[in-house]
């Protein structure tokens, strides 16, 4: 496991010259750093200099970018006489756009290439504060020597990541530069107030969006298997959700480490752990969900005993969402339960994420067997049957559906996938005694994906509202909307709904 205390320099960082030159206290920093300063060896990052890779300036036109560099302009006012450089970089620390007032320490990050165009990831530059802050997914300080290169060692870099207020993905991160003369402290707050703003600012201009539920007391957690609502104890679903737990199934029997790839929501953890109990149906089964930076150690004390005992499988939910700080951690978690001798091993991990492209490249070459998890409109078949099953599970009793409601359910494009379904259905199953359109959220009966403004939000529920009352007409619909019966039907379409009136 990577030391997560402060201690001295490794000796592998003695440079001629450089650090092992320092006075004692100058030598000690802390665990994060000594992890980050490991990954960047690993990637073969030079140590004298650094070439990061040049991928050109490009228009970004994203909500991140425009808020992002909205909030920095306004940062930029407020500093322009101080030698600081704001920047904005993407998810794989590419740098979008950079601020400061001072000529000369422009010049000066010119000579090093941190600059519009260039990705200082870990994997391009080393340690520095962009680059863990993004691998991490936590605030970071660089101070002057932390870094990795020695080209970098002149500046105090301070930088904090952005995430997706709806999302809860990695959008960027905010780069404060300076002098390395200056101690940072102040950098990382306004680093850390900026990234909070520009998170803000996306969720007021995200159109009526609701953001992502955080977490009630607890940022990470660990349970038994708990499948959701949709697929968790049902069978006899479509062929293509079977042939993927079949798949699984056949390769978790040959201890195989499997990873289910594909859309949020669209029962990754669901699958393994179905294919877990076919495979090993007396294990008991642990889903564990990503921490938070500053967890890693709690979070891996609290499951990974269990990983590689007898009757005990795990899945390992979103490693891509994973700081890299736990999934190095859970590397060397993993080689040590591979030493367990075979006739005590426990079941093979799993885990999941978005692609395969996003498992950590720690993690990746110890993958088996990718099994790709079918979006739900992919497989429009299980609507209906996984439907019915939330709905009894919410009222402890089969509850019917309205064929109209049915038809709504089987025509909706789910961009959240069964998630979305699980959330749609319980919230109509808790208003009546049968489902018909009318107990339906307005998003199952609209096919558009584009974000609304809460003007259009509005209106569109008021139309869902009206046309989905018992007996009323498009003509009186209209009457009632202020709208000629054409202009109903216009919004009808403007709003892709799909509601059937005489």
């Amino acid at each position: 496991m990577v030391p997560m205390h402060d201690g001295a320099l490794p000796e592998r960082w003695g440079r001629q010259g450089s650090l092992d030159g320092r006075a004692p206290e100058q030598r000690a920093v802390p665990g994060r750093v000594i992890a980050s300063w490991q990954r960047s060896e690993g990637y073969g990052v030079p140590l004298e200099s650094v070439e990061p890779f040049f991928a050109g300036t490009r228009q970004d036109d994203s909500l991140f970018s425009q808020c992002g560099n909205e909030v920095l302009k306004g940062l930029h006012e407020t500093l322009a006489d101080e030698p600081i450089s704001l920047m904005l970089t993407d998810s794989d620390g590419l740098v979008l756009n950079r601020l400061s007032g001072d000529t000369s320490l422009l010049r000066a990050l010119d000579t090093v290439h941190l600059a519009p165009g260039f990705s200082f990831s870990e994997r391009e530059a080393g340690t520095n504060g962009l680059g863990m802050a993004l691998a991490d997914r936590t605030p970071s300080l660089v101070r002057a020597e932390q870094h990795y290169s020695l080209s970098l060692c002149t500046y105090t870099c301070a930088a904090a990541p952005v995430i997706d207020p709806l999302t809860g993905r990695l959008e960027g991160s905010v780069n404060l530069t300076t002098w390395s003369k200056s101690r940072g402290d102040l950098l990382l707050a306004l680093a850390q107030s900026a990234a909070g703003n520009t998170a803000s600012l996306m969720l007021a201009r995200s159109r009526g969006q609701t953001p992502r539920p955080a977490p009630r007391g607890q940022v990470f957690r660990v349970e038994t298997a708990r499948l959701e609502p949709g697929a968790g104890t049902l069978s006899g679903l479509s062929a293509a959700w079977t042939n993927a737990v079949d798949r699984a199934a056949d390769a978790i029997a040959r201890g195989r480490v499997v990873a289910a790839v594909g859309e949020t929501g669209a029962g990754r953890a669901t699958l393994l752990a179905q294919a877990m109990r076919r495979a090993r149906p007396r294990d008991r089964i642990l889903s564990v969900s990503s921490p938070d930076p500053e967890d890693v150690d709690a979070w891996l004390a609290s499951w990974a005993p269990e990983l590689g005992k007898p009757w005990t499988s795990v899945v390992v939910r979103n490693v891509d969402l994973l700081p890299a700080l736990a999934a190095a951690s859970l590397v060397g978690v993993v080689a040590n339960a591979s030493r367990v001798p075979a006739e005590q091993a426990g079941a093979p991990w799993c885990l999941t994420a978005e692609s395969f492209a996003d498992i950590p490249s720690g993690l990746a070459p110890l993958v088996d067997t990718v099994v790709e998890v079918p979006a739900l409109r992919e497989r429009l078949d299980d609507v209906l049957p996984l439907a019915r099953h939330v709905a009894e599970r919410t009222r402890g009793r089969p509850i019917d559906f309205t064929p109209v409601a049915e038809r709504a359910l089987t025509t909706c494009g789910w961009p959240g996938n069964v998630d979305q379904l699980v959330r749609a259905v319980r919230q109509a199953a808790g208003r009546a005694d049968v489902i018909d359109l009318a107990q339906l959220p307005s998003e199952v009966l609209s096919g558009s994906r584009r974000r609304l403004t809460r003007i259009e939000a509005f209106e569109r529920d008021e139309i869902v509202r009206c046309l989905t009352r018992a007996g009323t007409t498009m003509r009186e619909a209209a009457v009632e909307l202020g709208m000629s019966r054409a202009t109903l039907y216009r919004k009808l379409a403007h709003y892709d709904l799909h509601v059937l009136k005489d």
